[in-house]
């Protein structure tokens, strides 16, 4: 049985994007993946950045998407 993606669908891949980038500025890796790449990241450092998504990120893009619905309603 093959594995689904549970990020298919639910948002765009740039903001998915954006809020890995969000997530590596906040801890101060940001430079280093862009002179390395992500491919050359260590799993741990992956892993903070994953972490954070799925922590206290989950809340900020909640908190985006209430906000971006309360603009469209008005």
């Amino acid at each position: 049985m093959s594995r689904r993606n549970r990020n298919s669908g639910i948002l765009p891949e740039s903001v998915l994007e954006q809020f890995k980038w969000e997530v590596a500025d906040e801890l101060g890796i940001s430079s280093k993946i862009k002179s390395q790449g992500w491919e050359n990241m260590t799993s741990r450092e992956c892993g903070h950045v994953g972490g954070r998504i799925g922590g206290s990120m989950v809340k900020t893009m909640i908190r985006r998407a209430k906000e971006s619905l309360n603009e469209t309603s008005l």
